[in-house]
């Protein structure tokens, strides 16, 4: 085997997470030259050699490295995370602890996130306690090169049965669709490529390779195992090892792991959920659970890129020009559902149900830096920022030690960040990504150097086919607040010539994404503007950059000037959700309202007309200083049936998406309605609407919302649900503030026939209560349970100061309400 030698004093470049062992200005190529022949025809400039000194990201990547990084060590000390890679080890006698099998990985992310940390900026104590970690992954590693926590300390794990994720307890190997092994180990390649690189160490890099030769052993045709992983995340990992090696065999192992993905006659297959559903080279659709798909696009455009095979670029752009065109949120985000974390049908881009994961916008990030670097084409940077400065940051706090799984366009109040979770997937992937960042800013081909994000600091970039002459860039601009650009050339070779390429975004030409899936409502009239020291040129868009080319001198000035007026954002029609709505957007950033800024905290009964005029002011007082949106609108009430609402003045102030819930839960909406019809006025009370509602699970402001379910299977609102039970006997009650008479009840049922576990109940009974007793209601008029329609009963009308409804679950499934209204 070979390796690049002394590649920790060369140049990490992050290629959409992606660590690439680049060479260092004056120095040899690092990389085999039959490495190279074949490879990524863009190139990235390395992290290490991009230096941000902006009010924007900079804060956010250093908050990452002393408070983020930290954090998420201590929380993966605190749960038994890294104590199970000592307790597999035989380095402590306690029991392996954690809820499933893929809580190594965790470990791993953060690893790679703090080597990326050091790799930008020395730092002895970080070192020293990943040298720890690290001994005991090589403890837990098993003499073939096995490394799985869970499976080689199962013997002191209560319950191993019941812990998701998890293997056979006679074989490793098995139950691989929902098992971890080959996930963990994808990811803990990724920690060990960047803690190579970062510090020379071999550490962890040769239990990652020692590993990796096992797996290369085991799966294969002719080997003892034949399937792919369920969870995609190696293939990554392994091109990693590859680059960083030279050795083939794991670039081979990563297409082998890509190319038995949906053909039935080597194993079992996973289905739609895991991408499993048909070979990879005929999807055409993005399906399934999103943060799987995106690290599998990703995988394939490694390989792709390494090995030229044109069936993974046809399918690429395939699936993506269907994310792009009809499943990708105005955010960024992608998943619309939370059943399986995943995409959901063509159109179907609910607001206040939302999944659109943080670990999803990191990967969308990945797999659209990797589609630029195969094509050079400015509309994947277009979706990778709208992503990154929406979907990605709202996933983590402003302090650094608090985050979203689920990133929605919508609250009700349910909502706020959490500083851990049992799946810590995001947090850790948050640690991984916030320190690569300025590996996105710029790209190179040859006599090509692309300027891709706009952020003050400054670049050194190789030019030229051999990489032997460089150019220092420094940009100024506050961008994104302004759209101002200001960036000075300083070759090391004056007078070469060479083409700088400025992206002009996508949003600043009047398309808010390479699509019809949103358009602008508003014509702007204004266009960029470039200039060349200091003189006006035309711009000629060319991919989405605008060319210039010249024999550079020390000195030479390119500014962009791109207008930031505040724009309206429409839906294409078919975006149900979205009909007679409208969303603000400025630059880069998608704005929403939040229930602090407007009167009573209300936000979602607000109508904003089309003719309001909007316009911004800079409040440094909030939000670590935000650029707000002020406007007037309206807010709604019902007036009763058959009535138009009730129209009340408002002054809306509109936020930066990423900045909400920093203030508390609360109501929050980014798709305002402009038309009546889109609008969710506030209802007018009702017996139900003003009982105090409880349940034996579930979330119970579901019950008397009146936010009216357009089916049974409507996840487009909020609902009760008793899932994970079945087969038990629940309720839902409404308490009265005082006595009052009811003599009917309806009811609409959940039911998600073909998506999940739950269906209308085998039954139910109405109760009231007496005093301190609870009794059936007399003479009712039966108790349905058809789905899609209000199940109505009458019953003798009774005085009570409470309702119960019990409920039997099916035998093997789970039910749910919408709404229980009372007469």
């Amino acid at each position: 085997m070979r390796i690049c030698g002394r590649f920790a004093r060369g140049i990490i470049g992050v290629v959409g997470g992606m660590a690439v062992c680049f060479a260092a200005f004056g120095l040899n190529r690092l990389l085999a030259d039959e490495q190279t022949k074949s490879d990524y025809p863009y190139r990235p400039v390395p992290f290490t050699a991009v230096h941000f000194a902006d009010k924007f990201w900079s804060p956010r990547i250093e908050t990452n490295h002393s408070v983020t990084v930290p954090f998420a060590f201590q929380k993966c000390e605190e749960t038994g995370r890294i104590e199970n890679f000592k307790v597999a080890g035989g380095l402590s006698k306690a029991r392996w602890r954690g809820g499933a099998g893929f809580d190594d990985s965790d470990v791993s992310k953060v690893i790679e996130g703090a080597a990326y940390c050091m790799a930008a900026r020395k730092d002895p104590k970080l070192d020293a306690y990943l040298d720890e970690i690290i001994s005991y992954y090589a403890a837990a590693q098993e003499p073939d090169g096995f490394l799985y926590t869970l499976w080689t300390a199962r013997d002191t794990v209560e319950n191993f049965e019941r812990v998701g994720c998890r293997p056979n307890r006679n074989d490793r190997w098995s139950n691989g669709g929902s098992a971890h092994q080959l996930y963990n180990a994808g990811h803990m390649f990724e920690a060990a490529v960047a803690h190579y690189q970062s510090t020379g160490k071999r550490s962890l890099f040769d239990v990652a390779i020692k590993n990796a030769d096992l797996i290369c052993a085991t799966f294969g045709p002719g080997k003892s195992q034949t399937w792919p992983p369920g969870h995609q995340e190696i293939e990554i990992g392994l091109v990693k090892l590859y680059r960083a090696t030279g050795d083939r065999k794991y670039l081979d192992q990563a297409k082998y792991f890509l190319d038995i993905r949906g053909r039935a006659e080597t194993h079992r297959l996973y289905g739609p959920y895991s991408q499993d559903h048909k070979p990879v080279v005929e999807q055409t659709e993005a399906v399934g659970h999103a943060v799987r798909a995106v690290y599998m696009y990703s995988g394939m455009a490694d390989v792709a890129a390494l090995t030229g095979d044109e069936g993974y670029l046809k399918a690429l752009k395939a699936i993506w020009e269907n994310v792009v065109g009809r499943k990708l949120y105005v955010t960024g985000g992608i998943g619309a559902r939370g059943a399986g974390e995943a995409f959901g049908d063509d159109y179907e881009l609910p607001n206040l149900t939302a999944y659109c994961e943080t670990c999803a916008a990191i990967g969308n990030v990945f797999w659209n830096h990797r589609m630029f670097l195969l094509h050079g084409e400015g509309k994947y940077i277009d979706v990778l920022e709208r992503t990154l400065y929406n979907g990605v940051i709202s996933g983590v706090s402003m302090d650094g030690k608090s985050f979203f799984y689920p990133n929605p366009l919508e609250s009700d109040g349910r909502h706020q960040r959490s500083p851990w979770f049992g799946c810590a997937c995001c947090p850790s992937n948050v640690c991984r990504f916030m320190a690569s960042i300025p590996g996105y800013a710029y790209a190179q081909r040859n006599g090509e150097v692309y300027v891709n994000l706009f952020v003050s600091g400054r670049a050194e970039v190789a030019v030229g086919e051999g990489g032997d002459a460089k150019v220092v860039l420094r940009q100024q601009t506050d961008y994104p607040w302004d759209g101002a650009v200001k960036i000075e050339v300083a070759p090391s070779a004056p007078g070469k010539q060479w083409t700088l390429c400025v992206r002009i975004p996508g949003w600043a030409r009047n398309e808010p994404v390479p699509s019809d899936l949103y358009r602008f409502a508003d014509n702007d009239p204004s266009s960029p503007e470039l200039l060349v020291n200091g003189e006006k040129q035309a711009i000629s868009v060319e991919l989405g950059y605008a060319r210039v080319t010249r024999a550079w001198q020390a000195g030479d000035t390119v500014e962009l000037r791109l207008p930031m007026p505040v724009r309206r954002v429409v839906s294409h029609e078919k975006v149900e959700a979205n009909r007679g709505r409208v969303a603000l957007q400025r630059g880069p950033l998608v704005y929403c309202v939040e229930w602090p800024d407007v009167a009573q905290g209300q936000v979602l009964n607000l109508l904003l007309p089309d003719e309001a005029k909007l316009s911004t002011q800079w409040r440094s007082d909030l939000l670590g200083g935000v650029m707000v949106v002020e406007t007037e609108g309206f807010g709604l009430t019902r007036a009763g049936v058959g009535k138009p609402h009730l129209r009340e003045p408002r002054k809306i102030v509109a936020i930066p998406y990423y900045a909400w819930a920093h203030r508390g839960p609360g109501e929050m909406a980014v798709w305002l309605a402009r038309e009546e019809s889109a609008a969710v006025p506030l209802p007018a009370p009702t017996i139900a609407s003003k009982a105090k509602a409880s349940a034996s699970g579930g979330e119970v402001k579901a019950l008397n919302d009146q936010r009216e379910p357009k089916s049974s299977g409507d996840h487009t609102h909020r609902f009760l649900h008793w899932w994970p039970r079945k087969g038990t006997t629940e309720w839902v009650q409404y308490d009265f503030a005082e006595p009052t008479e009811v003599s009917a009840v309806e009811v609409y049922w959940f039911d998600d026939t073909g998506r999940g576990e739950c269906r209308v109940p085998a039954g139910w009974r109405l109760l009231y209560r007496d005093g301190d007793q609870w009794r059936p209601v007399n003479n009712p008029s039966g108790f349905g349970c058809k789905p899609d329609q209000y199940n109505r009963t009458t019953f003798d009308p009774v005085k009570t100061t409470a309702l119960r409804i019990e409920v039997q679950l099916p035998e093997k499934f789970s039910a749910g309400i919408h709404e229980w209204r009372v007469e």
